[in-house]
C-alpha cells in the first residue's frame, strides 16, 4: 500500500497537498488494516491452528487501535487539506464533502467503526452483554463494505487499474474466506455429525461435564487441548458461540467439556437436558501435541484452564516421571475434575501437585523457588499453560525467572 501511494504521490510543497498526501497515506493503510483484521477472525483453521485462538484475538484488537488511528488521522487530513484547497472554513467543508456519494458512505462507515471501537474499549466492554457487544462488532462487516465503496472510487486505488483488480480481489478472497468458514462449514459440519447432549454430569459447585455424542465425531479430528464454539440449540442458549475446551480425549463418536458457571450463560449450561441438539464450530486453538519439542512435559492449570490440561494430561505420550501437572487453585474446593486428575496421575505414574492459597500473602504459589522444588528439571522442559489471564502471565514470568526460555512456554489464555 505504501508503495501504491509512492507511485502516484506528486511532490508539492502546498500546504493542501500535503495534507492530501498525508490522507491518502493514513487511508490506504487504514483501508488494507481493515482487510487484514478480518482476515484474523475469519477462523482459518491454518492460522488458528498455527498461531492459537488467543493471539489471534490479541492482533485483532491490537489492529483495530491501529485501524481506528489511521481512520482518524485520514478523517482529519482530508477535511484539513479540503478546507485550505477550497479556502472555505471547517464545517462549510464538511458539508460538502458529505455531498459526494462516496465520501458520504466512508463517512458513514466511520462512525460504524467509532462505535465498534467505544463499544470494545475496556472500560466499556465489561459493562455491556456478551450479546450486545457481539451485535455491534458485526458493523465492522457493514463498515468495511462502506469504506470498500469509497476507496475502489478514490484516485489512489482507481488511478491505476491492476492495483484496482488487486485491491478488489484482496476483498473478494477475505469474503469468500469468511463465508466459507463462518457459514459454510459450521452448517456443513451441522448436517454431517449431528452433535447432540446425550449426558449431564455434576463435577462440583457450580461444574458439570457435558458429554455429546454424533455420527463419524473422529472425522472433526480434535486434539486434545483443542476448543469448539458450541451454540446449544435451546431457547436461551442458540443465538450465542461459548468457547469451551475438550476436558477428555476425543473418542470415536462423543465428545467432552466442563463447564463452570461463571455468568448467564454457563449457568444456562446446567440446565441442559440430554437430547438438546449442539452446532459446533472448529476445532480451535494451537496448544496441542504438536507444539511439544521435550520429552518431558509440564502442565500448568489455573481455575477452569484444566480442561484442556486435563486432555493433555491424559493423552501425551510419555513414561513414568515426564509429564507433570501443575494446578493452581485458591481453595481445595475450587479444584476441578480432582478424582479424573488423581487416577491418571496413578495410572500414568505421572506427577500431580496443587498449588493453593491466594497470590496477595506472603506464600506465593507459583514462586520461582517452589514451583522448581515441585518440578527439580524445570529448566529442561516444555510447558504448557493455560488459566485467566492474570495467573498466566505471573506464571509466565515465575517460568522465566525458573530458567524455563520463553520459546517452551506454550500458553492459553482462559477468559470468559
Amino acid at each position: 500500500m505504501t508503495g501504491a501511494w509512492a507511485v502516484q504521490a506528486m511532490p508539492s510543497t502546498r500546504l493542501d497537498a500535503l495534507l492530501a498526501t498525508g490522507a491518502h497515506l493514513s487511508g490506504l493503510l487504514a483501508g488494507y488494516g481493515m482487510v487484514v483484521m478480518l482476515l484474523l477472525m475469519a477462523r482459518v483453521p491454518a492460522i488458528e491452528h498455527g498461531v492459537g485462538a488467543d493471539v489471534l484475538a490479541r492482533w485483532h484488537a491490537l489492529g483495530g487501535r491501529y485501524v481506528l488511528t489511521l481512520v482518524g488521522a485520514h478523517v482529519l487530513l482530508a477535511l484539513l487539506g479540503f478546507t485550505v484547497y477550497t479556502g472555505t472554513d471547517v464545517v462549510s467543508a464538511g458539508r460538502a464533502v458529505l455531498g459526494y456519494p462516496a465520501l458520504a458512505a466512508a463517512t458513514a462507515g466511520t462512525l460504524l467503526l467509532l462505535l465498534v471501537g467505544v463499544v470494545s474499549a475496556r472500560i466499556v466492554r465489561h459493562r455491556v452483554r456478551h450479546e450486545t457487544w457481539r451485535t455491534v462488532h458485526l458493523l465492522t462487516y457493514l463498515a468495511t463494505s462502506l469504506a470498500f465503496a469509497h476507496e475502489v472510487v478514490g484516485p489512489d486505488v482507481s488511478g491505476l487499474p491492476i492495483l484496482a483488480w488487486l485491491w478488489s480481489s484482496i476483498h473478494a478472497q477475505v469474503v469468500v474466506l469468511l463465508l466459507w468458514y463462518r457459514c459454510v462449514v459450521p452448517i456443513r459440519q451441522t448436517l454431517r455429525h449431528r452433535l447432540r447432549v446425550v449426558d449431564i454430569r455434576t463435577e462440583g459447585p457450580g461444574v458439570v461435564s457435558v458429554v455429546i455424542a454424533g455420527d463419524r465425531v473422529n472425522e472433526l479430528h480434535a486434539q486434545a487441548g483443542q476448543f469448539f464454539r458450541w451454540r446449544f440449540l435451546t431457547r436461551r442458549l442458540w443465538a450465542t458461540a461459548l468457547p469451551f475446551s475438550l476436558s477428555a480425549s476425543p473418542q470415536a463418536d462423543t465428545l467432552r467439556i466442563t463447564v463452570k458457571a461463571l455468568g448467564d450463560h454457563t449457568r444456562r449450561v446446567r440446565r441442559l437436558r440430554p437430547g438438546v441438539r449442539v452446532v459446533a464450530t472448529g476445532p480451535f486453538g494451537a496448544m496441542t501435541a504438536h507444539r511439544r519439542t521435550r520429552r518431558k512435559v509440564l502442565l500448568l492449570a489455573g481455575g477452569v484452564g484444566i480442561t484442556p490440561m486435563r486432555a493433555l494430561f491424559e493423552t501425551l505420550p510419555g513414561g513414568p516421571g515426564d509429564i507433570v501437572l501443575l494446578y493452581r487453585a485458591n481453595s481445595p474446593d475450587e479444584l476441578v475434575l480432582r478424582h479424573e486428575l488423581e487416577a491418571i496421575a496413578v495410572g500414568r505414574q505421572a506427577g500431580l501437585h496443587y498449588l493453593l492459597g491466594s497470590s496477595l500473602g506472603e506464600h506465593n504459589p507459583l514462586a520461582p523457588a517452589l514451583l522448581s522444588r515441585l518440578v527439580p528439571d524445570l529448566a529442561e522442559r516444555d510447558v504448557f499453560l493455560c488459566g485467566p489471564p492474570g495467573m498466566t502471565t505471573a506464571a509466565v514470568t515465575a517460568l522465566q525467572k525458573a530458567g524455563v526460555p520463553k520459546s517452551r512456554i506454550h500458553s492459553e489464555t482462559f477468559a470468559f
